[in-house]
């Protein structure tokens, strides 16, 4: 009652031909006749109903009465039938060559010609298309192409059933609705949207409502339930429980695959896997990695449309008395099949597959009994791992990696052997009892040296004005070759004439092991923490101190020979009288002028002597190139290197550690310079093959 057909419309692009067979619908109840203003005669019995609708109809009249008969849109433009195209491709070059192209009669063909031709294809499209086929064939100046669309030929007429079937759908021909608002009466419009949207939306169960950017339907008493729309939430939940089906059996047939079984299949059962030894195997796999891909899209088109129903059923149950229950599906990451082919591997006994926990190599069974854990093969790798699993018991481990030892089935950082009965270090001494016992002067920590110096005479005054050596030696070579000896501190006792100026200054060089005076090191004293000399001042007639220096065990080191070096300076008031100034002797010392005598009572140092053998540590060093048995060499090396630390451990604070224990092997041992370098070159060849190893570097002492 709306429509009416326009004429046939023809178009002829340039340079080649094209035709388009369209019938463009076109609504007239929107037309307006320009001469009166009033529309074209719509149907009657439309008017009709109008009519007798009144001004002001209740929304159960317009639905009863125009919306279920006429609808709430009418078609306001569509294309009926469908579409033929004729495209020719021409080669000009070619076609101007009239001997080579002509028609069936012989006559040359032109462009002019072709143009014809094409016009002419939707009059007699036979008879066009065989001439144009015989120029294509006879040449190849011409392509001819021929496009047919639509449900409906442009030569054909017939099979017109319904509207339905001859309307164009496509992009270019879409077809456009209108509400029916636009042709009734002002006065009708907004209730018939209204109405409109209560039939729509709340399928005449209630009335729609807009509010705050939100709608729903304000249901009428004999539908509570109107805004719940039971049926459509059953079927969303069925769709669910189809999704959930679906997913899985995607992931059994994954499971079950010839790929993935055959994978699990080839996997190594000589020693313990892990998720990145899985990972690192399924990456050479391509079956397998292909097979996962395939399911990894499935899976996620499932859970894609799982989220929209979702998302759509809580949306539509929005105000429903009760809300959905819904588990959703937890997507299956890689790193799942990583720990399930382990579970596969390892809990899956008794027909029953567990939970393999990698951390602790351990299965959590679902059931206690029967067990679900089988053999779990020893982890192979660095530091603590095996070097290899025993063939008889797979769990425990059959060899170990260097710096490790195998301790029943399993490996264990490698521990030498005790070293106390080599050499000795310790002393069950605290600090406070040190300083106790070397304010006291105990004899029990004191060691007796021979004191050596041809500058100073114990008990002796002399003139202090020049640096004055004295030494106290122990000459253990000679007198105790089984012992070596720790310094915990030292004391003197120096007194001056009265009214003396003179101030003393020691300098203390410590020889570790014997040797020459240019193998000491100085001892930092008063810088850096380290301690200093404490002065006590004692009832004598003359001017005189206990100079005791207290090393402790924080300071304590190796000592052979003390080296003292005194000097003195001049003690005076410096120039603004506020303070005190030195000055040393030979630059303040007038000719003449006598400036009081020094005399030293006592020279004593502290300490305690330890075990040592160096025949059992030359033994163990020819181990080195002569092992007794399998592993000794090792075990060797593993006890001269905790010989070289604790050695070296003791040494004075620097930037480096001295080589203390070259000291020992040179001048206790008495052994040369090539097979010292050669013993501490095998120590940290063996160093630096032990777990957690870093770069060992000290300072040279002894050459």
């Amino acid at each position: 009652m709306f429509f009416a057909v326009a004429q046939k419309q023809f178009t002829e692009p340039e340079g080649e031909a094209a035709e388009f067979g369209r019938w463009k619908v076109n609504s007239l109840a929107l037309e307006r006749q320009e001469n009166n203003g009033f529309s074209l005669p719509l149907d009657p019995e439309f008017l009709q109903t109008i009519r007798q609708l009144g001004r002001r109809p209740s929304l159960r009249a317009i639905t009863d009465n125009i919306i279920r008969k006429y609808g709430t849109h009418f078609l306001l433009s569509a294309t009926l039938g469908g579409e033929e195209s004729l495209m020719i491709f021409v080669d000009k070059r070619k076609l101007s060559r009239t001997s080579e192209v002509s028609e069936p009669n012989g006559t040359a063909v032109t462009l002019e010609a072709l143009h014809q031709l094409a016009a002419s294809y939707f009059i007699d499209r036979e008879s066009t298309l065989h001439k144009l086929h015989h120029i294509q064939i006879a040449s190849t100046a011409i392509k001819v192409t021929e496009t047919r669309t639509g449900p409906l030929g442009c030569s054909n007429y017939d099979n017109l059933d319904s509207v339905s079937s001859v309307l164009v759908q496509s992009p270019e021909n879409k077809i456009h609705l209108q509400g029916l608002q636009a042709v009734l009466p002002q006065y009708l419009r907004a209730r018939f949207v209204q109405a409109a949207l209560s039939y729509i939306g709340c399928n005449e169960e209630g009335q729609f409502v807009c509010r705050d950017n939100d709608c729903w339907c304000q249901c009428a008493a004999d539908y509570p339930q109107c805004n719940c729309p039971q049926g459509d939430l059953r079927a969303m939940e069925a769709s669910l429980l189809q999704i959930r089906d679906s997913w899985n059996v995607a992931n059994q047939d994954f499971e079950e695959s010839e790929e993935f079984q055959t994978f699990v299949r080839k996997l190594p059962t000589f020693y313990a896997l892990n998720t990145s030894a899985i990972q690192y195997f399924w990456t050479t796999e391509p079956g397998v990695h292909q097979r996962y891909k395939q399911l990894e899209l499935n899976a996620q088109q499932l859970l894609s449309k799982a989220r929209r129903i979702v998302n759509k059923l809580f949306t539509l149950s929005k105000r429903c008395r009760t809300q959905p229950r819904i588990i959703m599906l937890r997507e299956r990451p890689f790193s799942y099949w990583l720990h399930y082919i382990l579970s596969i591997m390892y809990c899956s006994e008794n027909n029953h597959i567990g939970s393999y926990l990698e951390e602790t190599r351990s299965c959590s069974c679902p059931y206690e009994h029967p067990p679900c854990q089988g053999v779990i093969p020893c982890p192979v790798g660095e530091g603590t791992s095996c070097a290899s699993c025993s063939y008889e018991n797979r769990s425990r481990c059959a060899t170990c990696n260097q710096g490790f030892m195998l301790s029943q089935g399993a490996c264990r950082n490698e521990v030498p052997d005790s070293t106390d009965h080599y050499i000795g270090f310790e002393t069950d001494l605290q600090d406070l009892e040190l300083r106790y016992l070397l304010q006291k002067r105990d004899k029990r920590i004191g060691i007796h040296g021979i004191f050596v110096s041809n500058d100073v005479r114990l008990n002796n005054w002399f003139d202090p004005s020049w640096r004055k050596r004295m030494l106290l030696t122990l000459k253990s070579n000679k007198y105790k070759s089984n012992h070596v000896h720790m310094l915990l501190g030292m004391s003197l006792q120096i007194c001056l004439t009265k009214n003396s100026t003179l101030d003393p200054l020691l300098s203390v060089y410590i020889n570790p092991f014997g040797g020459s005076h240019s193998e000491s090191w100085i001892m930092p004293i008063g810088q850096n923490d380290y301690p200093d000399w404490e002065r006590t001042k004692l009832d004598f007639p003359y001017d005189c101190y206990n100079w005791t220096l207290t090393l402790g065990n924080k300071w304590k080191s190796f000592f052979e020979t003390v080296h003292f070096y005194l000097r003195s300076r001049i003690r005076g008031p410096s120039p603004s009288g506020n303070g005190t100034v030195y000055y040393e002797p030979l630059e303040y010392l007038e000719p003449g002028r006598n400036l009081g005598y020094m005399k030293i009572n006592s020279i004593q140092v502290y300490g305690y002597s330890m075990h040592f053998d160096p025949e059992a540590i030359q033994d163990l060093i020819l181990q080195l190139d002569y092992p007794y048995t399998q592993g000794s060499q090792d075990s060797a090396l593993l006890q001269l290197l905790e010989i070289r630390d604790r050695v070296n451990r003791l040494s004075p604070p620097g930037a480096q550690p001295l080589d203390l224990f070259s000291c020992l092997l040179r001048h206790r041992l008495k052994l040369s310079t090539t097979d010292v370098a050669r013993i501490l070159a095998a120590l940290q060849t063996f160093a630096a093959k032990q777990p957690n190893s870093m770069e060992y570097e000290t300072t040279k002492l002894c050459s």
